[in-house]
């Protein structure tokens, strides 16, 4: 096992056993001071530079753990000469062939137990648990509308594959599980961390975790109601350490090789600069992912269902 040096935005964080959204004021005051001076400097032009500056093709970060997935940028207010906070919409994906929302057939948002904190094991009717390395996930969502405040009540929804590949409800030998997908209400700072297990890396697609926000809890119950829909790239450095030497990862090591965040086809329309997740921890300990994500409940998010091998990849199994 090896550790991973946290940062958040190229910066250490100088508490590395905390989530980056919980470094204290002052980081928090130079985070938002180094902002302003790269846009005030370099405007338009400097913005997207320091984007594409948080990771490259292959997933990894000029510090080596991992990417921030957003970028704020400052607009006038016109005559009172005041500056508003604004930040980039995550950017809208594919649910994938295998959503479990009920837009093309199984249905976890109404069953009783969705809601839930460890997504590792199955709930309701089905009982058994996903094997890999621990993870927690943890999504800060943010109001793209109020100026990029946190998105307090909002709910997410979290699913992704499990060691082998495979999707609980939908992939062969997996059809009777349900676990690896969970909802949670965020709290006053925008903030759900979900338990769960590293993803594998399946032929044709970078390794990924897939998310919906809603409104609300009660919003959540129903895909009609989603206000986005996107994904989570695990970075480069801690899928190769996964991989290459925790148990059960086996194929994924010739899978991986075969891909990049470039001709992946979800990230590769921008090296999935807005989506790479940081992470933190070691690996096999207290590993985990984190994403901010600004959403607009002004645009309804699109509802798809894709088949098998379509837009989201079809991972070892297919369909049903």
């Amino acid at each position: 096992m090896s550790e991973l040096s946290p940062t958040f935005e190229g910066r250490p964080l100088p508490r590395p056993d905390e989530p980056a959204y919980d470094q204290g004021l002052q980081f928090d005051l130079g985070t938002l001071f180094s902002r302003r001076r790269a846009f005030g400097l370099f405007g338009g032009m400097a913005a997207s530079i320091a984007l594409a500056a948080c990771g490259n093709d292959d997933g990894t970060s000029s510090s080596g753990s991992g990417a921030t997935t957003t970028a704020a940028t400052e607009t006038s207010t016109g005559s009172t000469g005041a500056a508003a906070s604004a930040v980039d919409v995550i950017p809208e994906e594919t649910a994938g062939p295998y959503p479990g929302d009920g837009s093309n057939g199984p249905d976890v948002l109404s069953q009783s137990g969705v809601v839930r904190s460890d997504i590792t094991t199955s709930f309701g009717q089905y009982s058994g648990t996903a094997e890999g390395v621990p993870m927690s996930i943890t999504f800060q969502i943010l109001d793209a509308d109020s100026g990029g405040v946190p998105y307090a009540g909002a709910a997410v929804y979290a699913w992704h594959c499990n060691r082998e590949g495979g999707y609980s409800l939908y992939s062969d030998g997996f059809t009777e599980q349900n676990y690896l997908r969970g909802v949670q209400e965020c709290d006053a700072n925008g903030t759900v961390t979900f338990q769960s297990i590293f993803p594998a890396c399946y032929s044709g697609r970078w390794p990924h975790i897939h998310f919906e926000v809603y409104p609300t809890l009660a919003d959540a119950t129903d895909v009609a109601n989603k206000i986005a829909t996107s994904q989570i790239a695990m970075p480069a450095d801690v899928c190769s350490q996964v991989f290459e030497n925790m148990e059960g990862y086996e194929a994924s090591v010739a899978n991986f090789s075969q891909v990049s965040l470039a001709t992946d086809n979800v990230f590769g329309d921008d090296g999935g600069v807005h989506e790479l997740g940081t992470v933190s921890g070691m690996v096999g300990e207290d590993l985990g992912v984190f994403l901010v994500a600004a959403v607009s409940a002004t645009t309804q998010a699109v509802v798809d269902a894709p088949s098998g091998g379509g837009p989201g990849g079809a991972p070892p199994g297919g369909q049903p």
